[in-house]
């Protein structure tokens, strides 16, 4: 409204002695509040307009009246949102389903993310643990980097220790590497994964192959000796009873 608009209204309340009415515009329509749960029951699917961004989520306008809000965590089942704006913007639309309804404190909750299959479900037999997958690192942090598992766009972790390359040296800001699955988690939504794994375990594969190569090589120079052991007994054995047998003999 403007200074000079002619509007229709309500009276509220008036006070005689104070010269003071209060009017009211809103409650010449009828409140969308009251049919509510028929109107936008809980799992339906509606189209609002972004109007505001905290950083905790996204305001949207269902209709005159009636506003909602899009938590952070149910804008998107892959990305890490740190804030609305770099998912949406102001005055856009987004399609939304209502996930509960708050009645008597007039407060819609809203998901976007829930318009699609939770994808984590597919990931669980993808990303299994041990598995290797072709990433690019997208960001460096103190604690590791972020890596984008092409072409399924989830994102990965890596902590610095994984991201030693063979050579030693530490890998980069959008190098292509290839990265082993050494922890999935659904509920967390959290996949971390490890360069310098891959090539560490060939190693302790390949040293356990010699280990049992030498191990296998070494009872047969040793069956000589064996041999020779068996037979020498063996011999003295037969030596000592023909001996017993002699002095038998001698006595009777």
């Amino acid at each position: 409204m403007k200074v000079g608009d002619v509007v229709d209204a309500q009276i509220l309340a008036l006070d005689r002695e104070e010269r003071k009415m209060s009017l009211g515009v809103k409650q010449l329509k009828e409140d969308p509040w009251e049919a509510i749960e028929a109107k936008y029951p809980v799992g339906s699917k509606h189209n609002a307009k972004v109007r505001n961004f905290t950083n905790f989520g996204v305001f949207v306008e269902l209709e005159e009246g009636v506003d909602g809000l899009i938590h952070i965590s149910d804008l998107s089942w892959t990305k890490k949102v740190k804030h609305p704006g770099e998912f949406t913007q102001l005055g856009a639309d987004i399609d939304v389903v209502v996930l509960e309804i708050d009645k008597e404190n007039r407060r819609l909750s809203l998901g976007h993310k829930q318009l699609e299959q939770n994808p984590w479900d597919v990931f669980e037999t993808v990303f299994t643990v041990g598995s290797i997958h072709e990433g690019v690192i997208t960001e460096l942090l103190d604690k590791g980097a972020v890596i984008n598992l092409q072409p399924y766009g989830v994102e990965g972790f890596a902590t610095p220790k994984h991201l030693v390359k063979e050579d030693g040296t530490s890998s980069k800001k959008d190098e292509k590497l290839q990265f082993k699955v050494i922890e999935f988690n659904k509920d967390a939504k959290r996949i971390i994964h490890s360069h310098s794994r891959i090539f560490e375990d060939e190693q302790k594969q390949e040293a356990r192959k010699q280990r049992a190569a030498a191990k296998a090589s070494k009872p047969a120079a040793e069956e000589p000796a064996v041999v020779a052991t068996v037979e020498k007994t063996t011999l003295g054995d037969i030596a000592g009873l023909a001996a017993l047998k002699e002095k038998l003999e001698k006595g009777e």
